[in-house]
């Protein structure tokens, strides 16, 4: 998107993916671009409700489908900015375009990703779907009084009749 540029260091990019995906959302989380993504509540309940294994296969076919070719249609406004949890990650993992994969990446753009790269990317972007997630725990729902769960109504103290004598 050209929206920001990856913040290179000295460390050397790490070969074992847990350690690469660790460090690359410490790379991302220096971008105030790329830092400022969240998921919306909906997206929330969203990625909850249909549970981690699901999501991550709708990253994988997104992945796929939407940046995975030498030349997808639409490069660099493929990707909506909001509407599913993938998307959102999708921006905020620099893995939207091929433009940002080649940036903050290193994966050249007009040539096919493999699936190794497409199992990367789309690890990353469930690593930072897991994050946000944690991060944002869900809120019990309150529950909804109906009839029989209502408390029942406060009398109101009604004045006696009798009065005290004057004298």
């Amino acid at each position: 998107m050209g929206h920001d540029m990856p913040v290179e260091g000295t460390t050397p990019e790490p070969v074992e993916e847990a350690q690469w995906i660790a460090w690359m959302l410490q790379r991302l989380s220096g971008s105030p671009f790329r830092a400022k993504f969240r998921l919306a509540d909906a997206d929330r309940a969203y990625a909850r409700a249909k549970g981690r294994a699901t999501i991550y296969r709708h990253a994988h076919e997104m992945l796929r489908a939407r940046i995975g070719a030498a030349h997808p249609l639409k490069d660099g406004k493929q990707t909506p900015w909001k509407g599913h949890p993938v998307f959102t990650a999708q921006h905020a993992t620099a893995t939207c375009c091929r433009g940002c994969i080649m940036r903050w990446h290193h994966i050249p753009k007009g040539r096919a990703l493999t699936d190794a790269e497409v199992n990367r990317l789309a690890a990353l972007v469930m690593a930072w779907i897991d994050r946000d997630l944690r991060d944002h725990p869900a809120q019990p729902e309150l529950p909804i009084e109906t009839e029989k769960t209502a408390a029942p109504p406060q009398q109101k103290a009604t004045p006696t009749a009798t009065m005290e004598p004057l004298f």
